[in-house]
């Protein structure tokens, strides 16, 4: 009875740790990101970013697909192919999460030409998708924490709310990215 109760203590102690981690991760990388994203830009850079949005696009595609897989493998109840897709899903997010931050620290800024309808479309879809992606940082990484510490019932329960808005913000993202090409110096 002891070993039991000294084994829930650690495991208490151990979300602490993570989930106090995750919460600091969800408040900073939103304002590094927008920090990044406003900061004036020297001009002195030398290093050609302008493949970066296309990459992203791609990361943004295979993330998509990675969590299409990873849910059909889950409703198959092969846990073991989801937990694969999954991780593949998060590697591919912390990829394009570096590799964003890159480019908005040393790319400049693109504004959306087009007039009418196409714009409040755009900016609807971008509205949301910028959104949503800070939603999403906070609902991932506790959906890999609880699934990789086999705390299921935790990680169904929020997977549940996860998986759509982090389909949608990698589906977005290309979408944005589409509309946004044409405008790309």
């Amino acid at each position: 009875m002891n070993t039991v109760k000294e084994n829930s203590e650690l495991t208490s102690a151990r979300d602490r740790k993570f989930l106090t981690l995750i919460a600091v991760l969800s408040v900073a990388i939103p304002i590094v990101v927008a920090i990044l994203f406003f900061m004036p830009k020297s001009g002195e850079a030398n290093v050609d970013v302008s493949f970066l949005p296309a990459f992203h696009a791609i990361l943004n595609s295979c993330t998509a697909i990675a969590l299409v897989v990873g849910y059909y493998h889950i409703k198959r109840n092969n846990t073991k192919a989801h937990r694969a897709a999954m991780l593949v899903a998060f590697g591919l997010s912390a990829v394009f999460l570096v590799s964003y931050v890159t480019y908005h620290f040393l790319g400049e800024r693109t504004i959306y030409g087009e007039e009418g309808a196409l714009k409040y479309i755009y900016y609807f879809i971008l509205l949301t998708h910028i959104v949503l992606a800070i939603v999403i940082v906070p609902l991932v990484l506790l959906s890999v924490y609880f699934g990789i510490t086999n705390q299921l019932s935790r990680h169904r329960r929020i997977s549940r709310w996860t998986f759509p808005i982090w389909l949608y913000v990698a589906v977005t993202g290309v979408l944005v990215y589409l509309l946004i090409s044409p405008y790309y110096t």
